[in-house]
């Protein structure tokens, strides 16, 4: 069942898919990650990219649960983000593409609040 967005803000940013999919930087045009459709309940990202873009993306959901804040760190699993509970993929970024960033992303399952800064 397709997920109703409420809130989508993207800044020099554009995504593949409506929701979810391969990330691009708008300036450079390069790959930036990978955004896992269904696991995800929100997620907040701002980041430079290396050729010096600023971007970021704010999605979630009609259905998405405010979420709790947690202190635990993504797992890495194959390059991509992962929550520590299940090892659901959530958020793939490509680090040697991006020269800082900061995420915020919140696991459907599980309803935690994950944070990781570059």
């Amino acid at each position: 069942m397709a997920r109703v967005v409420k809130n989508k803000e993207l800044a020099n940013t554009r995504l593949a898919t409506n929701y979810g999919g391969w990330m691009y930087c708008d300036k450079c045009n390069e790959n930036i990650g990978y955004l896992c459709y269904s696991t995800y309940d929100k997620v907040e990202l701002k980041y430079q990219c290396n050729c010096g873009n600023k971007g970021s993306a704010l999605l979630d959901f009609e259905d998405s649960k405010i979420g709790k804040n947690c202190d635990d760190e993504l797992t890495i699993i194959k390059n991509r983000l992962c929550c520590p509970k299940d090892n659901d993929p959530l958020i793939t970024i490509l680090d040697k593409k991006l020269s800082n960033y900061e995420i915020k992303i919140t696991c459907k399952s599980c309803e935690s609040i994950y944070k990781k800064v570059k």
